[in-house]
C-alpha cells in the first residue's frame, strides 16, 4: 500500500484510530444531513396523498405502487436515522468502531431504498399523467441516473484502483 493511503481499519499516517474513527463518524452524520431532508419531503408529500380528492380515482395498479412507495420511504427513513439512534443509545460505550461500520451499511441501504421510492414517485405520477411509453422511458431514465450517479460513479472509482490520497 502506497504512503497515505486509507482502508477501512487504517488511520492516515498523520492521524490516530481514535481521530479516524472521529472523523468518519462525522462525515458519516454529515452525508444523512444532507439526505434526510429528501427523505422528509418525500414522506410528507407521501403521507398527503391518499387525502387529495383525486386518489379516489386511482387504480388498483397506482394504489399498490403508492402504497410501496410510501414503505420504501419509510424504511429509507428508519435504516438513515438508525445511526443517530445507536449513537445516541450508546454513547461513550466504546461502540464507536461498530457505529461506523453499522452507520455505512445503514446509510448505503437507506439511499437504495430512497432510489427506489423516488423512483415508485415517479412511476406513479407519470402513470397518472401519461401513457405507458412515457412511463417507461421516465422511469427507466430516473432509474439509470439514480443508479449511475449514486453507485456507478463510485464503483467505477473503486474498481480502477486509483487513490488520491
Amino acid at each position: 500500500m502506497a504512503p497515505g493511503d486509507t482502508t477501512k481499519h487504517e488511520a492516515r499516517a498523520d492521524e490516530e484510530e481514535a481521530e479516524r474513527l472521529d472523523r468518519e463518524l462525522i462525515e458519516l452524520l454529515n452525508e444523512l444531513r444532507v439526505v434526510m431532508p429528501g427523505v422528509q419531503v418525500l414522506f410528507g408529500f407521501l403521507l398527503t396523498v391518499p387525502f387529495q380528492q383525486r386518489f379516489a380515482d386511482v387504480d388498483d395498479f397506482q394504489r399498490i405502487v403508492y402504497f410501496i412507495t410510501l414503505l420504501l420511504t419509510a424504511a429509507s427513513a428508519a435504516f438513515l436515522m438508525g445511526p443517530s439512534a445507536f449513537h445516541r443509545l450508546t454513547f461513550r460505550e466504546g461502540q464507536k468502531p461498530y457505529l461506523v461500520a453499522l452507520g455505512t451499511r445503514q446509510t448505503i441501504a437507506g439511499i437504495v431504498l430512497l432510489a427506489f421510492a423516488m423512483n415508485g414517485v415517479l412511476l406513479l405520477l407519470t402513470d397518472l399523467l401519461f401513457g405507458a411509453l412515457t412511463v417507461a422511458i421516465v422511469v427507466s431514465a430516473m432509474s439509470a441516473l439514480f443508479f449511475w450517479l449514486w453507485f456507478g460513479l463510485a464503483w467505477r472509482r473503486k474498481a480502477s484502483g486509483k487513490k488520491e490520497w
